[in-house]
């Protein structure tokens, strides 16, 4: 089972995640916000917007501005520190193709330092130090990334170093922003048990909702319950949960990395059932998710794909599957409609709520094969 015995071939892994990605690209490209609070998200609409924050610098996380806050809430963190004599914050739209582009160039770089390397996201990275055979040498390389960044692209990084991809991941996270933390095996165990369980991936709100009722707060305290009780509470979670508490992981760096989707969403700003109004805000999100995948390096898709979330914040996905490749704007809008469209009658929503954010986005891309 994953996670709950250790390997027995010697390993080291890095995790790289870049520092406020987004918002730090914003900050170094233009000069007039150098040094301010910097928020990239939906529009705050002073105050009344529906969205989310994408990503805020560290100065805006001194205000309290978070990723995932309602953008509302963001607003309101931001005239607060305004009140207070403080500078409020920068909000900026998302920048999707320029920060795609800067990724790139940074998995770039991070390439020429490791054999087996696993892009994570667009702002983060796997790396199979392994070959190098100790710590001591695995840590430079981490310094000779971070450098390399830095002089290259004028962004920080953050870098953990462990003896799997659990450990380097949390160890990332240790001392952000531009920190560089290695742990190895036989610290792990120790390096974990002071954390909150919040720390450990899988835990969300409701996982630790269930798990502090048994006051269970700190990773340590997690190791005083057996595998099968911990199964008993949690199910399939609560074995993966204790190998994760003993610092165990054995999943592999997986060399390949493709981009899973391209997709765009919008919240709107009151909740609705018009269905032309819907069916419009569809039409426009295929025709800039088309645009996107015009400017990738890919030549068809697929699968197209809705999400849907009413007012309850009740949250549905469809998706359908095409025969045959596609690549064109019509297939794309005529698929998404045909999702789409049973959300305003009794086989998606039988209780008739209205529709607060809808979705689209294309999957199973493939590159484009030039003949010659």
């Amino acid at each position: 089972m994953r996670g709950t015995s250790k390997k027995s071939a010697f390993r080291i892994i890095a995790h790289l995640d870049m520092d406020a990605f987004f918002a730090s690209i914003e900050e170094r490209d233009n000069e007039r916000f150098k040094g301010l609070p910097i928020v990239v998200g939906a529009d705050p609409e002073g105050g009344k917007g529906r969205g989310v924050v994408s990503t805020a610098n560290y100065k805006a996380r001194e205000y309290g501005i978070r990723s995932a806050l309602p953008i509302s809430r963001a607003w309101e963190y931001s005239e607060k520190a305004r009140k207070e004599g403080k500078l409020p914050a920068v909000f900026l739209g998302v920048n999707m193709r320029r920060y795609s582009e800067v990724s790139r160039n940074i998995m770039a770089i991070v390439r020429q330092y490791a054999k087996e390397c696993e892009q994570a996201s667009v702002d983060e990275m796997y790396l199979d130090l392994s070959y190098l055979g100790s710590f001591e040498k695995a840590k430079k390389i981490g310094e000779a990334i971070k450098k390399e960044i830095r002089d290259r692209e004028n962004l920080s990084c953050s870098m953990g170093i462990g003896s799997n991809k659990l450990i380097a991941k949390i160890a990332s996270d240790y001392k952000k922003p531009d920190g560089l933390t290695m742990v190895r095996e036989s610290e792990a165990e120790a390096f974990l048990e002071p954390m909150g369980i919040r720390k450990i991936p899988g835990i969300g709100p409701k996982t630790e909702a269930v798990l502090n009722k048994k006051n269970i707060t700190l990773v340590g305290d997690i190791k005083k319950y057996s595998l099968g009780e911990l199964r008993d509470m949690l199910g399939k979670f609560g074995a993966e949960l204790y190998g994760r508490a003993r610092g165990l992981d054995d999943s592999p760096v997986v060399e390949e990395y493709e981009t899973k989707s391209i997709g765009e969403q919008e919240t709107f700003a009151k909740d609705t059932h018009d269905a032309a109004f819907v069916s419009e805000r569809m039409n426009a999100l295929c025709n800039s998710v088309f645009k996107s995948f015009q400017g990738s390096e890919f030549g068809h898709f697929r699968t197209i794909a809705i999400t849907v979330r009413f007012s309850d914040f009740e949250t549905k996905s469809r998706a359908h599957t095409l025969s045959k490749d596609a690549n064109d704007i019509t297939t794309l809008e005529f698929e998404a409609l045909k999702l789409l469209l049973p959300f305003f009658d009794s086989r998606e929503n039988p209780k008739h709520k209205e529709i607060r954010l809808v979705g689209v986005r294309i999957e199973k891309l493939e590159e484009c094969v030039l003949s010659l």
